[in-house]
């Protein structure tokens, strides 16, 4: 009898394995705060360069697609307490964050920059920022390579959101701001609340802060759904319709060399 119910008891749980595995729902972590990446529209719906990506590999795997909003500070405790299955939030490969979580292929990848007030500092150098209120995203790669680089010389002001950081700097409260090119630019700098600020000193793309782009994070272990997304991105980047989610947002090729 203890036989039989042993053997029972595994074919359920192989039963539950396959259908925890075949991936026809796919739920997807995204942050919705960091535009043109991800944001919510005022009809309360999710858009941005990382949600049309999400959908579009979702397609591509034959999968339903459910989005599930994160603030970023969780994001990865939550994907760890499966309260979704992956990550799309234009999240860094970094060899730290790789210990907590597994990776695909890269989706896009381009440099961080500083921001300032126009004509504050007229060159970029560790002397002059001595001093200066620097605002970042808590608990991003910006946040560690400012924290290591000028942890000693700028007072870090650090956001949950860049959209609060954002409000800061205009409203006079940090003098730069740190965070990924294009999200300061399409996110800030085009809009008439950016229009006297400006970017200034070098793009930073040191793999050692920056990792080797933005992927798609899933639990250690899951390599079947890694698969499946990277075979995904592959497919989307082949047949058009990555270049089509690129254009939408962006004039340069996103995805890197």
């Amino acid at each position: 009898m203890r036989r039989i119910l042993g053997v029972a008891i595994l074919l359920c749980l192989l039963g539950t394995t396959v259908q925890a595995n075949d991936w026809k729902k796919v739920r997807i972590g995204v942050e919705g705060a960091y535009p043109p990446f991800s944001y919510v529209q005022p009809d309360g719906q999710l858009a941005g360069f990382d949600i049309d990506i999400a959908k579009a590999l979702c397609e591509a795997m034959g999968s339903e697609c459910v989005l599930v909003a994160q603030d970023w500070d969780g994001i990865i405790p939550a994907l760890l307490a499966k309260k979704y299955d992956a990550i799309i939030a234009s999240m860094s490969i970094t060899e730290e964050r790789k210990q907590k979580v597994d990776f695909t292929h890269k989706y896009y990848q381009t440099p961080a920059k500083f921001i300032q007030e126009k004509g504050m500092m007229n060159a970029f150098s560790t002397e002059a920022m001595k001093g200066k209120k620097v605002g970042v995203q808590r608990a991003t790669i910006h946040d560690r390579y400012l924290t290591d680089n000028y942890g000693q010389s700028v007072e870090i002001v650090r956001y949950a959101s860049q959209d609060e950081a954002y409000l800061d700097l205009t409203a006079g409260r940090v003098d730069m701001l740190l965070a990924d090119s294009v999200a300061l630019s399409d996110g800030f700098l085009k809009k008439p609340e950016g229009k006297n600020y400006e970017f200034i000193g070098p793009d930073l793309s040191d793999p050692k802060w920056f990792g080797e782009g933005a992927g798609i994070a899933i639990r250690k272990g899951e390599t079947d759904l890694a698969e499946k997304f990277n075979k995904a991105i592959d497919t989307i980047r082949a047949n058009g319709v990555y270049k089509q989610i690129q254009d939408k947002y962006f004039d340069f090729n996103v995805y890197g060399e």
